[in-house]
């Protein structure tokens, strides 16, 4: 039986770029996946865009510090966000501005004639926006491959069809037993779980951090007029929906947050025609049809930020979880952190201006 330094369990992109940091590193490094092929949960079904405000001002520093890395790797697509009210959303707008403000985000206040030009036939009563130049849509499937083959090519091992059913630690080594009855040992098994990330740490005799996995559905819908290819991602101001065109179409969020059980989500019906009532009450745009609707489960530790670093109470024992919505924004710089703290390596450039107590697992006692 090989002995692996690293045996990270899911192989999402938060698996998937901390396996291609270790190994680039050195470390021998195996990659265990419960479904049939890599990315099929949350990675697979993302909308991803990257945006400087997404997630809020604590994980700001992580997409800031990812951003250079993804567009160097032509992942990105410049598309610009715009996040809008109603004239009585005006403080959300200004708070919006100055919460991101303090963290370097390049944004602009817009008036109404300029939200109009930007976003043909929003109805009247959305008056304000906030602009966010830099934002651009993530080829995930590029990313997430590119993470897979770099692994690869530094000499990780993907194992699929592989869900963990037992974690032992014995003399400094965890033995890892999948449901086929592989055996696998490794120094350090690292929680890449997504929404089972709780579930693998009771199994390892570690105290669960509160992740719970919540709802996100989205549809693609076919719209009158035809989508602009220029439209920007469109953001509620309160949070209750994005829109962003999509190869001539239209993909919808409601941007909803239903906790789940760890599961292969699908999307409700009411919360889809939610999503279709709200988008009627932004613009006058006529809906043709629903092409396809999908949902999937984003993440979140209590405080919404994510958890990286060994456990404090079990030896061997590190998490790499709770990335959310914005795990995939985040990847380049959540990863290289991620290695830093495994390998005990110092800070580079990317890495330099972030605060990993933020993200300890620690925070939780």
């Amino acid at each position: 039986m090989t002995t692996y330094d690293f045996a990270l369990v899911g192989a999402g992109i938060a698996g998937a770029s901390l396996a291609a940091e270790l190994s680039l590193g050195g470390a021998r490094v195996l990659l265990l996946e419960a479904e049939d092929r890599p990315g099929y949960h949350a990675t697979g079904r993302s909308a991803a865009f990257w945006d400087e405000c997404y997630g809020g001002p604590e994980i700001a520093p992580l997409t800031q510090a990812s951003g250079p890395y993804l567009s160097d790797g032509s992942f990105l697509q410049k598309r610009g966000a715009l996040y809008i009210g109603r004239a009585d959303d005006r403080e959300l707008a200004i708070d919006f501005v100055r919460r991101f403000t303090l963290t370097g985000a390049t944004l602009q206040h817009l008036e109404r004639a300029e939200l109009r030009k930007r976003v043909p036939g929003i109805r009247y009563g959305w008056s304000d926006a906030v602009w966010a130049p830099l934002c651009a849509d993530i080829d995930v499937a590029a990313l997430h491959a590119h993470f897979l083959a770099q692994a690869r090519r530094n000499g990780a091992t993907l194992a699929c069809r592989a869900r963990v059913i037992g974690l032992e630690r014995t003399a400094e080594r965890w033995t890892i037993v999948t449901e086929h009855g592989d055996e696998h040992s490794a120094a350090v098994t690292v929680n890449a779980a997504g929404a089972w990330a709780d579930g693998l740490a009771r199994m390892a005799g570690a105290g669960p951090v509160g992740i719970t996995p919540y709802r996100r559905t989205v549809a693609q819908l076919r719209v009158d007029p035809p989508v602009p290819e220029d439209l920007p991602l469109v953001l509620d101001l309160g949070g209750k929906f994005y829109f962003k065109p999509e190869s001539g179409r239209l993909w919808l969020s409601p941007q909803d947050e239903d906790p789940s059980e760890p599961c292969d989500v699908v999307p409700e019906e009411l919360v889809l025609a939610q999503a279709i009532a709200r988008l009627e009450a932004v613009v006058d745009w006529r809906i043709q049809a629903v092409e396809h609707k999908w949902a999937g489960l984003r993440s979140f530790t209590a405080d919404r930020r994510p958890v990286f670093g060994l456990d404090p109470q079990v030896e061997g024992f590190a998490w790499f979880a709770g990335q959310g919505g914005f795990g995939i924004q985040t990847s380049p710089a959540a990863a290289r952190l991620g290695r830093q703290l495994l390998l005990g390596e110092s800070r580079d450039d990317m890495t330099a201006n972030l605060d990993a107590d933020l993200y300890s697992p620690a925070r939780f006692g």
